[in-house]
């Protein structure tokens, strides 16, 4: 379930590089301006850091980036960013707190949907699990990263057992019989 679980806060992260290009279209086109890299630096910043596994940094840069985010698409990457860094950091709660601001926020951001779906299934509430995956699944059906949690919750909610069962006691008899 790591592995699972770190390519899902890998994919969870909405890294904001590309901002100072695509936000405000509107006010750019009345008055144009020339952005040479991310216009919230500390955003884009705490984005690398979380996909470079670096979890105290990422949400410490993001926290920076949030308190200085130009409208509500920062604000909003800089929520789900900080709910994933806190997942990595296995501080469940602090990451709920930002899941759930998100949402109040947004309640279509799918990604809010899943990032707290995660927090449920690491804290063992399955039933709000299942149904934050399924308000996700139903905003952005096929995601990857929607497919990934729900292998999560499965292999929580309905663990494989094993169907062949070795039995060593032939070998174990055998091995007392030459002492």
């Amino acid at each position: 379930m790591c592995s699972r679980l770190s390519i899902l806060i890998f994919t969870l992260l909405i890294a904001p590089l590309c901002w100072g290009q695509g936000a405000d279209r509107i006010n750019r086109a009345q008055n144009p301006t020339t952005v040479i890299g991310p216009r919230n630096a500390p955003l884009a910043e705490g984005a690398r850091a979380l996909l470079a596994d670096d979890a105290e940094a990422g949400v410490r840069l993001t926290l920076e980036g949030l308190e200085i985010a130009h409208g509500r698409r920062e604000e909003e990457a800089a929520l789900s960013n900080l709910c994933a860094g806190y997942i990595k950091l296995g501080k469940y709660s602090e990451a709920l707190k930002y899941c759930n601001i998100l949402l109040t926020r947004n309640d279509k951001s799918w990604r809010g949907y899943n990032n707290r779906a995660v927090v449920y299934i690491m804290t063992k509430q399955y039933e709000r699990a299942d149904k934050d995956l399924l308000r996700a699944e139903e905003l952005n059906p096929g995601v990857r990263t929607l497919k990934i949690a729900r292998a999560m919750y499965m292999d929580a909610v309905y663990p494989v057992q094993p169907e062949v069962e070795i039995d060593d006691r032939k070998n174990q008899e055998d091995e007392g019989s030459e002492d």
